[in-house]
């Protein structure tokens, strides 16, 4: 018997930021399937693109037939190689992934492998919380978990970019796929994304952006214009998923969502449209003057 998925609103958007000559980053949503991913490909031009695509048609094609997200991506991993050995893509291939599978009841699973993350974040009268779900499989990750650096010195570590696990990893014939389980709550969003926004943006700029947007479109698209005015130094794929049980809060009426969004920033966009009204008065009062 199929699962009944609740009805759940989303926003994704890719960029190729603005040193990669192609997108080896995919995605997929499909509220249908109660399936959401980031996919992260690696090995250069067409290789990498080929690897994250595998890994996208992979898992979407088991969840139809029902398959669990972690044996899905388990086939991934062997769809990868096997790809490799018959001479798809490139040799040393592989990719990252970050799902979200929603179920009956409100409740969810995340599964990954690699440094694509999951955050949650959840919106309060006075502000919100965003935490971090995944864990990356990642050398700088291993080092800090060991207390051999702290985690100041992670974002600048020459080898910030070395994982430790991917769909595809060469030499191994199976890869290590972690869970955690969770229930969606009232004025959640849950965000996937590859490490070109983390590398960018950290967990604070990340929560400062999603608490000042008034939704989730909004939301992913301040969180690209961020990530593109720090450089953008690789791509960049973002996803916000909204909890099916979304109520609304009471805060404090702002004014400037009735307006139009010029900027990126709240605090640019009411000062450039308190300087249009003065001038519009100035303009006022010498037009009558003149009469």
């Amino acid at each position: 018997m199929k699962q009944k998925h609740p009805t759940l609103s989303s926003h994704s958007l890719t960029d190729k930021g603005l040193h990669r000559d192609s997108n080896e980053d995919c995605y997929l949503s499909d509220p249908q399937l109660g399936l959401w991913l980031v996919a992260d490909g690696m090995g250069g031009h067409a290789a990498g693109e080929v690897a994250s695509d595998i890994t996208r048609s992979t898992i979407q094609g088991l969840s139809i037939s029902e398959v669990s997200l972690e044996e899905a991506i388990h086939a991934a991993h062997r769809a990868v190689i096997d790809a490799t050995t018959r001479g798809l893509g490139a040799e040393g291939m592989g990719s990252t992934v970050v799902a979200l599978k929603t179920y009956s009841e409100n409740n969810y699973q995340v599964s990954w492998v690699g440094d694509s993350r999951a955050y949650l974040w959840t919106s309060t009268t006075n502000g919100g919380q965003l935490e971090q779900l995944t864990i990356d499989h990642s050398y700088v990750q291993t080092l800090l978990d060991s207390g051999a650096i702290t985690p100041a010195e992670v974002k600048d570590h020459p080898d910030k970019n070395i994982i430790t696990q991917c769909i595809g990893l060469k030499g191994k014939s199976d890869i290590q796929v972690e869970t955690i389980l969770g229930q969606w709550h009232e004025n959640q969003w849950i965000l996937l994304c590859s490490d070109g926004l983390t590398s960018e943006l950290d967990n604070t700029q990340i929560a400062n952006i999603l608490c000042q947007a008034p939704s989730s479109e909004i939301a992913i698209n301040q969180l690209l214009h961020e990530t593109l005015s720090k450089g953008a130094r690789d791509n960049t794929t973002i996803q916000i998923i909204e909890s099916p049980i979304l109520a609304p809060i009471n805060k404090e009426v702002d004014t400037s969502r009735l307006l139009p969004a010029v900027t990126p920033y709240n605090w640019l966009d009411n000062t450039l449209y308190t300087m249009a009204f003065i001038s519009l008065i100035i303009i006022g009062f010498w037009i009558f003057k003149g009469n």
